[in-house]
């Protein structure tokens, strides 16, 4: 694998979520997570032309809960996570464009309350492919 820059991720990184109206937002980089995760709340699953839907809420600033985006994708799954404290919750499960600098990719992300955590989003394993991270360093990809 080539060790482009443009492959090459520190331990928190901006992304953007274009399809849920977030233009950035800051993650972590979670290697001991297999899904991405992201903070929402106000979780609503509907149905919509047939179709199941969720509508959800997220403060997309760290440490801030000024800023309310409602965000509407279509529900990929409904599924039990273990989180890091061994704990079971049922979350509902989204698929959604990512933008690390260059790369675009279409990643699973669960739907989960992350007020008390310090990150609104973790990344996941299944979004790392064809990525190196650098455990030493933060914010290779800038922030626009």
């Amino acid at each position: 694998m080539s060790q482009d820059a443009a492959n090459l991720l520190g331990w928190r990184e901006w992304v953007g979520l274009p399809q849920l109206g977030i233009k950035q937002i800051k993650a972590k980089i979670d290697t001991g997570a297999k899904t991405s995760a992201l903070h929402a709340f106000k979780v609503d699953v509907y149905q919509e032309n047939g179709k199941q839907k969720v509508r959800f809420a997220i403060h997309p600033r760290q440490k801030s809960t000024c800023r309310v985006v409602i965000c509407h994708a279509d529900l990929h799954d409904i599924r039990y996570v273990t989180d890091s404290g061994g704990h079971k919750e049922e979350r509902c499960v989204i698929c959604t464009e990512a933008i690390l600098g260059k790369q675009r990719k279409l990643i699973e992300v669960t739907l989960t309350s992350r007020d008390d955590m310090r990150f609104r989003m973790l990344l996941g394993r299944s979004a790392l492919k064809d990525v190196i991270i650098n455990p030493a360093a933060s914010y290779l990809l800038k922030a626009k």
